[in-house]
């Protein structure tokens, strides 16, 4: 099913065009990057800025408007991207549609047969900066909601035929809705709260998507039909008015502010292993800076693992850990606190706690994926998973790629 027109709204162009100021310490080219590429159907703009460069996100340094291009917002299938070289930097210029065929050469000279270069073609056709249909149910849907906002909403009472649960095209009644002014309607399902994993704060509550609905009658109860259901409705389900569609327009990735440092709080759903194209939430929302486009890099790692060597749980060499070395008495001892033993008969007086670090080792940060924000919210934030290098989980950190 194909998303609303508003929603595939797209983003500026980032491989048409010239870079006079770039130096090759700015933007690093993709170690294949092609020499020409002609956009396809499929394609999205995050994909071709993978061709060409390393780093996807850094395709900004590439927004420069070529000459002759009068709409450079715009990319096709079929147009044709050509990297070439200009006084020694890279330069990515467009020809709409292929544009210019090489017949050969005379005297030096390429010799050319010039294609039009006029075109009428739909906005819808252009390619998108991502895949639109991975995030546009969650450009709509609430997803996240303070308690109080959950607790006061109206209510599902009952239904006309007294089912247990109902689906599309069946009527609901519910409680509480004094307010009619809208006749678009959601009904959504209170989830998991969602606290910080460092502070511990309250950053609110996830709100699970269950159906859209039209008034049909006003009253207490009001009676509502189910235009459209991705789950069985349920007595005590929240009815909500429906947000208007968000759009994608001046969607600009790029890192995030330097120095914010956040995790993984939960992925929708209800997978357990992240992946591609997955949705994640991020415990850093509005109040941290975050806006709609900006792009984090997810690590793996920092957490405290068993040295299985240390344990005995492999051949472990004496040698290695001789009486005979002084680091066996006097190394590789932590700081643990000072405590007292009981008294009795072996007892100590107040004295530090050190105990050796023999069986414990820090797992070291591996970047795992790269994740792009496209909605926010005060205290969390939704991105999307566009590159995973391996599985990533809940608790997993992000940071911001180098500027």
């Amino acid at each position: 099913m194909r998303a609303p027109r508003s929603l595939r709204v797209l983003a500026p162009l980032l491989l048409v065009l010239l870079v006079p100021a770039l130096t090759r310490a700015e933007v690093t080219l993709a170690p294949d990057a092609p020499a020409r590429y002609v956009v396809r159907s499929g394609d999205t703009l995050w994909d071709i800025a993978g061709r060409f460069l390393r780093d996807p996100w850094r395709w900004h340094a590439l927004w420069r408007a070529n000459p002759g291009i009068t709409n450079p917002d715009l990319i096709y299938p079929g147009d044709l991207l050509e990297l070439v070289e200009v006084d020694g930097e890279p330069q990515l210029q467009l020809t709409r549609g292929g544009g210019d065929r090489t017949l050969g050469y005379q005297d030096g000279m390429r010799v050319v047969k010039r294609s039009p270069q006029a075109r009428v073609t739909s906005l819808e056709d252009a390619v998108p900066v991502i895949p639109i249909a991975s995030i546009a149910p969650f450009l709509t849907q609430p997803l996240v909601a303070d308690s109080d906002q959950v607790e006061r909403a109206p209510y599902v009472v009952g239904f006309p035929d007294e089912h247990l649960v109902v689906g599309t095209f069946d009527s609901i009644y519910v409680r509480r809705l004094a307010q009619t002014d809208s006749s678009r309607y959601q009904v959504v399902r209170p989830g998991k709260a969602l606290r910080d994993p460092d502070s511990n704060e309250l950053l609110g509550y996830e709100v699970e998507f269950v159906a859209t609905a039209a008034l049909e009658r006003p009253g207490d109860p009001a009676k509502l039909r189910i235009a459209r259901a991705e789950r069985e409705i349920s007595i005590g389900d929240r009815v909500i008015p429906a947000e208007q569609e968000r759009s994608l327009e001046n969607f600009y990735p790029e890192p995030g502010p330097a120095g914010v440092r956040g995790r993984i709080l939960s992925v929708l759903k209800g997978v357990s292993q992240i992946g591609q194209f997955d949705v994640v939430i991020l415990n850093k929302g509005e109040r941290d800076g975050i806006e709609a486009g900006h792009v984090f890099e997810v690590f793996i790692g920092g957490e405290t693992a068993p040295d299985q060597v240390r344990r005995g749980g492999f051949d472990w060499n004496w040698r290695d850990d001789s009486p005979l070395d002084s680091d066996f008495w006097f190394g590789d001892f932590s700081f643990e606190g000072w405590r007292a033993d009981p008294p009795g008969e072996d007892g100590m007086p107040l004295h530090a706690d050190m105990r050796r670090d023999r069986d414990t080792y820090l797992r070291p940060y591996e970047r795992a994926g790269v994740v792009m924000v496209f909605r926010v919210f005060d205290r969390v934030s939704f991105a999307l998973v566009l590159e995973a290098y391996r599985a990533m989980a809940v608790g997993d950190r992000v940071a911001p790629p180098p500027a």
